[in-house]
């Protein structure tokens, strides 16, 4: 009897010290691109709602760290935050292909990681502004004169979209990294430093509105898109499948898009213990339902789409198992020597 009680106590003490462990302790959002930006956005509205969702309601700050399009934030919540739940990420899952194709700046393991869940799914998309003279991609492919495309770094879609144009239909993309983020690629934009972009539809749609209000030659102009939507600024923008033509070249396309599935994922360090992940699952899936949450959201023009850390588990490990000829023909996008 006394066995059976000790053994009891022990099963009801742990879910116990896991409902507690939040109380009176502050959790940090480590957004890996630049403040005013998309990811940003993102991470900033699931951090106001989410600790009233979590046991003990601990207070939750943001932090930018900036850097390789969110590769340095990646790699530190891998490897430098403590396994104890306090610390959650926010960086590119574009990333995750990057392992899979042996990119040497990458010092995680995708499976490794603790995955909360995702608040969208991605649509990307190509756009050019109306100063720069093509207007359409076909007059893209006409044209004999460089177009220049604002991007981060390597592993996002502003570099690796133009680049993957550049080598499959011979494009003339060229591509001036080095930007922090959306938000400075927007300034960019306007200072006519660059030309267009490759992002996501709806962090245009949040955070550049302006530009595709626009008349004249400040215009934005979409001209590619990953998939048909009703937006009316839409309208004249091709189907990246659709310009690809090649069978090969669409499949290993649609193999890079995998991340698309799971945008701006929250993750935490290896090692977290199980059921302080689960509470985070729990607590990220209950802000993404709350009434309030999606209303602040959508007066923010950002699309929500819960996407739960279990899928994401079972998508990476998909991407990391890739056949070799498809990351042949991907190889050019990783940095590997």
């Amino acid at each position: 009897m006394i066995s059976l009680g000790l053994n009891l106590l022990a099963t009801n003490f742990q879910p116990a010290c896991a409902q507690d462990f939040y109380k009176d302790k502050t959790i940090r959002f480590i957004v890996g691109q630049a403040a005013g930006g998309g990811y940003d956005a993102y991470t900033r509205i699931v951090a106001r709602y989410m600790g009233k969702y979590i046991p003990g309601n601990p207070t939750i700050v943001v932090e930018n760290m900036t850097g390789a399009g969110s590769l340095v934030a990646a790699n530190y919540v891998y490897g430098n935050a403590k396994s104890d739940g306090l610390t959650v990420g926010n960086w590119n899952s574009a990333f995750v292909l990057n392992q899979a194709l042996g990119d040497p700046n990458v010092h995680f393991d995708a499976r490794k990681f603790g995955w909360i869940g995702a608040p969208s799914k991605g649509v990307p998309v190509c756009a050019i502004m109306a100063f720069a003279g093509p207007k359409t991609f076909d007059e893209i492919l006409k044209t004999n004169k460089p177009i220049r495309m604002g991007g981060t770094a390597p592993g996002s879609h502003s570099i690796d979209l133009p680049l993957m144009f550049n080598k499959m239909l011979g494009t003339k993309f060229q591509v001036v990294s080095g930007y922090p983020g959306t938000a400075p690629i927007h300034l960019a934009l306007q200072r006519r430093e660059v030309d267009g972009h490759c992002t996501n539809w709806d962090s245009v749609v949040a955070t550049q509105r302006d530009l595709l209000d626009a008349k004249g030659d400040e215009k934005l102009i979409p001209f590619l898109i990953h998939t048909r939507l009703a937006d009316p600024e839409l309208k004249n923008a091709a189907l990246f499948t659709e310009v690809l033509r090649d069978d090969f070249n669409v499949i290993t396309y649609k193999a890079y898009m995998a991340q698309m599935e799971y945008q701006r994922p929250l993750t935490v360090t290896p090692g977290t213990p199980k059921d302080r992940l689960e509470i985070l699952r729990r607590g990220f899936k209950a802000t993404l339902a709350d009434a309030e949450f999606l209303a602040q959201a959508n007066k923010l023009k950002l699309e929500i789409t819960y996407v739960s850390g279990e899928e994401i588990d079972k998508i990476v490990a998909d991407v990391l198992s890739i056949p070799q000829k498809v990351k042949d023909n991907l190889q050019f996008l990783s940095q590997a020597k």
